[in-house]
């Protein structure tokens, strides 16, 4: 799907346009021909050299940060060899240009912008939403992925610097699932801040004020939403780190009425209940088998636990029995109706008092006692709360059942709510891991344990081009059921035997490629999409994918 203009600038002019320019790449001919003879050293290398000596200049770098700063600054100068460098090398760079090195990046944006990324829209453009949508230099936009900045990750509210969250999951598209970058538009919905510390910066980027709240908010939303149905009409919006309260409301606003979906809240379930039905394929048990405790119930937790009710129910498990196979533990305690439930989006997974009665739990139950008592057999971790999975926890989820699915989820790396070290030691290596952000493999004993990362990126590009290939209208909630089974088919077909629960990161081309077509196939079969056979989407699916190289210049004699 990706086009180029032939009618590019000359000299200094390419140079500074970085989805044209190639810098050493350039041959003699081409320098000749668009007035670059002499605008760079004589030396012509190909892209291979060009990537073998960017790998080279990140590895002399050390801090994190500074890596993401190097990636950024190549993304803005020659865009093709960014990626080809991304996509060769996923497994050592999504960390640096994603979780958990772009929460730095969040925090210190002011500090380390140098040049702009998508779409900035501040309440001052209210009105005019429609006018700065056309502002963006590309004609076919198919992919938005927008933030209001007041999430980001386990860092609450960073203001306009949430932008670097958008930007790299577009990033993750492109180099994920082949999606050309001139289809991702990045936006910042830059409301304000209650930041004290942005307010207080000097350097500080974003709105200078409050943050919007309230009908205002709504009425901004509204309008920008309304804009983008107007200027791309075709596109698919991504809701991103939002509150959670404006994250599940605007969700259910607008899921009618644009192609959209929150991957908070349903990737993060997608990707989690692939990893627990990995599980199930390594212990041989059934979903329907197991009793899942979430330590968390935010947007993360509860959007976990409505798609695995979603898949019980698919599995034909009644309702009576899944509802007392899930448990939620927040800040105030165990989710039951002897407590006030203030967020409405909890009231869904409030333990009845029935069930609390038939299952022996009780309201000031500690979560020690609750993992005793329960006896779950999944511990999902979505607090933020780093060691809140301490020794005796852990050991009782292995005197619970002899396989114990243990995935502290939380992120950055410094939120977890505990190491995978700890999880394998205090249950004798027997416990199935994964994390949010990325750990190192952890050694016990004579065995190694490569640990499994419970990452949207293997969800959300997938999905995204799915939608894609099947022009669906709406995204319901069994194309992340799709998804999730994508994942757990692709894992296991490819990583047989050794009881990790996730592929790993160099695989993602191949693993957004399954889910993809498993979702397009899902979205004909919601009746959101027209029936197209296998040979059909193949065909879209090729017509899509982009590989980060230098195309032919067809240079006038």
């Amino acid at each position: 799907m990706a086009t180029h203009d032939l009618h590019h600038p000359k000299g200094t002019a390419l140079l500074a346009q970085p989805r044209l320019n190639r810098d050493a790449a350039f041959t003699l001919a081409e320098r000749d021909a668009l007035g670059l003879a002499g605008l760079l050293p004589q030396a012509v290398f190909t892209i291979e050299q060009q990537e073998a000596l960017e790998t080279e200049h990140l590895a002399a770098k050390t801090d994190p940060l500074e890596k993401y700063v190097g990636l950024i600054a190549l993304l803005e100068r020659n865009e093709t060899l960014f990626y080809r460098v991304l996509a060769g090398n996923l497994e050592a760079l999504a960390p640096i240009i994603y979780t958990p090195t772009v929460g730095l990046a969040c925090q210190q944006y002011s500090h380390i912008f140098r040049r702009p990324h998508g779409l900035y829209l501040t309440p001052d453009d209210a009105g005019a939403m429609v006018e700065r949508l056309c502002n963006v230099a590309e004609a076919e936009v198919r992919l938005i992925v927008v933030t209001d900045n007041e999430r980001i990750l386990g860092l609450g509210d960073q203001g306009v610097g949430g932008m670097a969250i958008p930007v790299g999951k577009l990033i993750l598209y492109a180099a994920g699932a082949g999606i050309h970058p001139q289809h991702c538009l990045p936006v910042s919905l830059d409301v304000g801040t209650d930041n004290a510390a942005l307010l207080d910066d000097p350097f500080y980027l974003g709105h200078r004020a409050p943050r919007l709240r309230g009908a205002a908010y709504d009425a901004l939303i509204e309008e920008f939403v309304r804009a983008v149905r107007k200027v791309f009409p075709r596109a698919v919006l991504q809701w991103e780190d939002f509150k959670k309260g404006n994250a599940f409301r605007l969700l259910e606003q607008y899921r009618g009425q644009i192609r959209s979906f929150n991957d908070d809240i349903q990737g993060t379930a997608a990707i989690t209940l692939a990893g627990i039905l990995s599980g199930m394929r390594i212990t041989g048990e059934t979903l329907a088998q197991q009793r899942i405790l979430f330590v968390g119930a935010g947007g993360a937790g509860v959007g976990i636990g409505g798609l695995i009710r979603a898949e019980l129910a698919a599995q034909g498990v009644p309702d009576d029995e899944s509802r007392r196979k899930l448990l939620f533990f927040d800040s105030d305690g165990v989710l039951t109706e002897a407590r006030p439930i203030k967020d409405p989006y909890k009231t869904p997974f409030v333990l009845r008092s029935d069930d609390a009665e038939l299952l022996g739990i009780t309201p000031e139950m500690t979560l020690a006692q609750l993992v005793q008592g329960f006896k779950p057999t999944v511990l999902v971790g979505t607090s933020g709360q780093p060691g809140v999975f301490d020794a005796e926890i852990l050991a009782q989820m292995a005197e619970n059942c002899p396989r114990p699915i243990i995935l502290p989820l939380s992120n950055p790396t410094s939120k977890a709510e505990c190491t995978p070290q700890a999880a394998l030691a205090h249950s004798d290596g027997r416990a199935l891991v994964a994390t949010g952000s990325p750990f190192a493999p952890v050694t016990l004993g004579a065995r190694k344990f490569v640990i499994g990362q419970c990452n949207n990126v293997f969800i959300f590009p997938g999905l995204g081009l799915g939608l894609l290939l099947s022009e669906a209208e709406r995204v319901p909630d069994s194309l992340f059921l799709a998804a999730a089974h994508a994942v757990a088919e692709f894992t296991q077909l490819h990583h047989q035997g050794e009881e990790t629960l996730y592929p790993r990161i160099a695989e993602l081309r191949h693993v957004s490629r399954h889910v993809a077509l498993r979702v397009a196939k899902a979205a004909a079969e919601a009746g959101v999409a027209p029936t197209v056979d296998d040979a059909t989407l193949a065909e879209r699916a090729k017509a899509w994918h982009w590989e980060p190289a230098y195309t032919p210049l067809h240079l006038k004699k």
